[in-house]
């Protein structure tokens, strides 16, 4: 169920989502409020589940990670104990950024960030060897044209 927000609320969370580490001065100064009821609306949006832990956006090509892979999976095993596997699995590699499980033809798909081509199959390697796929498709991005982590409020 939506949390109710009002449009002070809608305007907190577009400070903090351009920027979560301005002061709470600076936020209740742009949407036009005081420190204390800015601060009492963000706790109670974190209550309400609204807002997770606060985090920060890294470069990936300032760590060397200059390639992103989407990788399509199908399997055709389906019972409890290999999802369960296969969640496993990628939970435990840092190299996939999101994996989401699809309704269609293809059941999962990854966004992974890799060095290389070298370091994606290194990533492969390991995981065909922890966790058994019917089908792996490898798709390399070739330019990131829009990333966004706000969403619209």
């Amino acid at each position: 169920m939506a949390a109710r927000l009002d449009e002070l609320d809608r305007k907190i969370l577009r400070a903090l989502q351009a920027d979560a580490g301005q002061s709470l001065d600076e936020i209740a100064r742009q949407v036009g409020s005081s420190k204390t009821p800015v601060w009492n609306r963000i706790r109670k949006m974190r209550e309400a589940g609204v807002m997770g832990p606060s985090t920060v956006l890294v470069n990936p090509e300032a760590l060397g990670l200059n390639t992103c892979f989407f990788v399509l999976i199908r399997t055709s095993e389906h019972e409890a104990g290999w999802q369960q596997r296969f969640l496993t699995a990628l939970r435990a590699r840092p190299e996939v950024q999101e994996a989401h499980r699809l309704a269609g033809e293809i059941d999962y798909i990854l966004k992974v960030r890799v060095a290389d081509a070298r370091a994606y199959d290194a990533f492969y390697q390991a995981l065909i060897s922890e966790v058994r796929v019917f089908n792996v498709t490898a798709l390399i991005s070739m330019e990131e044209i829009k990333s966004e982590t706000a969403l619209p409020t």
